[in-house]
């Protein structure tokens, strides 16, 4: 397999049905569009159905769209629901959709926005259709996360929700350490079921909508450096990409951008925080998850 790993390396994928979360724009559109070029049949899980419907229509192959607020459990059960209904099988879930550093909002269910957003929705949505995997060999759910969640990041038991003194880099941080224990707590439960595998992948600083609600104090410096630090949204998708289908990738590794400093480059196979490995952390932020949501997982236990 080639250092540079691209999208010209994604094995054949027809006959496989793949589900991107927030696919509409930058990298869940390249991840969907990419997928879609190579055969697969593929989801557009977004929000707003008209841009979702837009955005298909730009892409080459057997591409749908499904309504999916992730801000919103009734909405994740009822995307779950639908999906189930219209499908057998699942081989590819891509929990793409985020959002990043929002001044302190809540979802429809309480939940901080950013936590309840980019976990605690996409936990329910893997909770409700991996039923459709745990059948279908060399399925996989990855997650994406990011370099964030180095940053001011730690999962907040006391105050999962910020409801004490809120921090948009610390919330978004938190969420994005909640990624990868979810994958890694995962990647453990299915370990016995030798079917289905959890992966994590980050994009590096890649040019997206998603830093629309960067802190004014960080934007000017961003924007002289932007040329510098950043990549396209095509080339941010290739790590969920090889994460995603690579023959060679194994369940619990975390693929992100090869450059220095992981901000820019081809993807390999890169590390997290030593925060991010802690089982018993893990555990603890499943254990809260399922209540929270009230999704159970049809796997087992994991072991520690």
């Amino acid at each position: 397999m080639s250092e540079k790993w691209t999208t010209a390396n994604i094995p054949d994928q027809r006959g496989r049905v793949a589900v991107v979360t927030g696919a509409n724009t930058g990298l869940g559109y390249e991840t969907a569009r990419a997928l879609a070029e190579r055969g697969a049949s593929v989801v557009l899980a977004v929000r707003d159905v008209d841009k979702g419907r837009q955005a298909a229509a730009r892409m080459t192959g057997d591409v749908t769209v499904q309504a999916l607020d992730l801000t919103s459990l009734d909405s994740v059960r009822t995307a779950a629901a639908a999906l189930r209904s219209r499908f057998d099988r699942l081989d590819l879930l891509i929990n793409n959709a985020g959002v990043m550093y929002t001044p302190q909002l809540t979802t429809r269910d309480g939940f901080e926005m950013q936590f309840g957003t980019n976990h605690l929705g996409h936990f329910a949505l893997t909770g409700l259709l991996l039923e459709l995997m745990l059948p279908v060999p060399g399925s996989r759910v990855v997650t994406v996360s990011s370099t964030g969640h180095r940053i001011r990041a730690a999962i907040h038991f006391d105050d999962l929700q910020w409801q004490r003194s809120y921090s948009r880099v610390g919330a978004y941080g938190q969420s994005k350490l909640a990624n990868l224990m979810f994958t890694y707590e995962l990647q453990r439960r299915l370990a016995t079921h030798g079917t289905t595998a959890a992966l994590a992948a980050h994009p590096g600083v890649s040019s997206t909508e998603l830093a629309r609600n960067t802190p004014a104090f960080m934007r000017l410096p961003l924007t002289w450096l932007a040329p510098l630090i950043t990549q396209t949204p095509a080339m941010g998708a290739l790590p969920s990409l090889r994460a995603a289908t690579d023959p060679a990738a194994l369940g619990g590794q975390y693929y992100g951008p090869g450059g220095r400093g992981e901000v820019m480059g081809h993807p390999r196979l890169v590390t997290s925080s030593p925060q991010s490995y802690e089982v018993a952390l893990q555990q603890r932020l499943w254990t809260v998850s399922e209540e929270l949501t009230g999704v159970k997982f049809p796997v087992l236990t994991a072991a520690v």
